[in-house]
């Protein structure tokens, strides 16, 4: 009793649990699937050595093992390549000692300048970063493998996002927070600097940084016309319009003047919208709320292209355009010159690209039932509907063209296709023949004239369930009941499958025989004991 109690509780923890996560919306962007790697150790190497160009003085601090080249020309030139020490000192031959902790590369090289003026006069001082010395950083958090990484003094937020593990589905890269080893703490937008390239959000690390990594709770979400539609994690503060920056703004065919927010009620049991235009946004910035929906609608009949297109036996194939609810399939065919001498209008085609795609509930039900299970009537439905060409439009181009019947002569949609192909004047003649394949059409000739020309039946043919299918229609005909062949037909003759092998027959048997004989000893035995 107490096992089906702990079982029960656990799958109503477990529904519960399912729930929550269907209920939960997490980032789903393209940016985030970039990180993580196998070999962090070759990355760390390479990032060690790489560059990204001139370095940000301005922004890079120098700290323990920074290599400092100071050249000072007069009527000597006196050169230095000196190391910062482990406390952050810097220690001038002749000169002195320079307290350099926690300095900018810029203010160094000022203080190095405003040091040698005092010593030196009328003389061009150059004061530059030699070689960059390693730091330890720590990436901890809601990430795949927390660990402690060594790094260039050169790398940024970024670089250690690509050596790292990798992230989770709920990892948090909108807010990230560096906590250097003074205390001081600061969130960064790595995603600002990927989508828009601001380097204020990709900060050159320090050696002790700590960056943490927080799991997704708040999310806002953008839907329609939007260059990167998706769900994004919150940022407190952020405005609507700052987001569609993220989001890399608005499409071409995006309705400006009604953009919907969809926002929950204080409660968050209820949602209610509002309305803004595109300028409003802009200048009046508006604040996101946690889950709050942004949707911008497409402007309706804006640069849609109307076309059709043209294959096969045209004079000139192609893409072609239309007027909307008013180009007819024969205005079109005039426009591209009309046919060629060898095109079929018997096999011509009319496929629609935006045909209806309703679900057939009762097709899928009976394709995953066995022939045997079947009732005759189930059978032909599902052989109708597989045989269907979906998209097809039903057009006699025979009586349209040829006998200039206009009740056929419809009216084109955009995407439709219209395929004419070259003239079948040949039968087809497949299976069990002794020369399967095309024979010149002769009218007034029959199956078994067209099965002679083929070298007649072969020796595993059955003579008597020979087959037409029908080049129009696909459909498949007995022998019998066919009074005319066409051109495009074809000639079925099936194969008569063989009886069982001798060795299969003889080794089926045996085990049969065995299975008999155990039987019988087993049952004798049980007579023999009961004695």
């Amino acid at each position: 009793m107490k096992r089906k109690l702990k079982s029960k509780f656990i799958i109503i923890i477990c529904l519960l649990s399912l729930d929550s996560l269907q209920a939960q919306v997490f980032p789903n962007y393209a940016e985030r699937e970039m990180f993580g790697i196998k070999d962090s150790t070759i990355f760390a190497q390479l990032l060690s050595l790489s560059s990204e160009g001139a370095l940000d003085a301005n922004e890079y601090k120098v700290g323990p093992g920074d290599l400092l080249f100071i050249s000072i020309s007069g009527i000597d030139e006196k050169n230095f390549s000196v190391n910062i020490d482990p406390e952050g000192f810097l220690y001038i031959p002749r000169i002195g000692v320079l307290d350099l902790r926690n300095k900018t590369l810029a203010e160094a090289k000022n203080i190095i300048r405003q040091r040698l003026l005092k010593s030196f006069k009328d003389v061009d001082i150059h004061i530059s970063l030699n070689s960059y010395r390693k730091i330890k950083v720590s990436l901890i958090g809601n990430i795949k493998s927390p660990s402690t990484y060594v790094l260039s003094s050169s790398s940024r937020l970024l670089d250690l996002f690509v050596i790292s593990s990798g992230l989770t589905t709920t990892s948090d890269i909108r807010n990230i927070l560096i906590t250097s080893k003074d205390g001081s703490s600061k969130k960064f937008d790595l995603l600002r600097f990927l989508r828009l390239g601001d380097y204020s959000q990709n900060p050159y690390l320090n050696d002790g940084d700590i960056v943490r990594i927080d799991k997704v709770e708040k999310t806002i979400s953008l839907f329609g016309q939007i260059k990167f539609i998706g769900n994004y994690e919150f940022k407190e503060g952020e405005t609507f319009d700052e987001i569609l920056q993220i989001a890399r703004g608005l499409s071409f065919k995006a309705r400006k003047d009604s953009i919907e927010i969809i926002r929950f009620t204080e409660d968050g049991k209820s949602q209610y919208s509002l309305f803004y235009s595109y300028e409003q946004i802009q200048k009046e910035k508006i604040k996101i709320q946690n889950r709050d929906f942004i949707i911008v609608r497409e402007i309706p009949d804006y640069f849609d292209v109307q076309y059709v297109q043209l294959n096969g036996e045209i004079k000139y194939p192609g893409v072609y355009k239309i007027k909307k609810d008013e180009t007819t399939l024969s205005q079109i065919i005039n426009e591209a010159g009309g046919f060629k001498e060898k095109a079929s209008l018997k096999d011509a085609i009319l496929y629609r690209t935006k045909a209806d795609s309703t679900y057939d509930p009762e097709l899928e039900r009976l394709r995953l039932i066995p022939r045997a299970d079947m009732t005759d009537d189930e059978y032909d439905y599902l052989k109708a509907r597989s045989r269907q060409k979906r998209g097809r439009v039903v057009v006699d181009f025979e009586k349209l063209f040829d006998q200039k019947d206009y009740s056929e002569d419809v009216v084109l949609k955009i995407g439709d296709i219209i395929s004419i192909p070259e003239k079948k004047e040949y039968i087809s003649i497949i299976g069990q023949v002794v020369n399967p394949g095309n024979i010149s059409y002769k009218s007034g000739l029959t199956i078994e004239d067209y099965v002679n020309i083929a070298g007649g039946f072969s020796w595993r043919a059955k003579e008597n369930d020979v087959r037409v299918i029908r080049a129009n229609t696909g459909e498949w005909v007995e022998a019998d009941e066919v009074a005319e062949l066409k051109p495009g037909d074809t000639i079925w003759v099936p194969e008569d499958p063989p009886g069982p092998k001798f060795w299969e027959v003889f080794t089926t048997s045996l085990q049969v025989l065995g299975q008999v004989a155990a039987i019988v000893a087993a049952t004798v035995a049980v007579i023999v004991a009961t004695r």
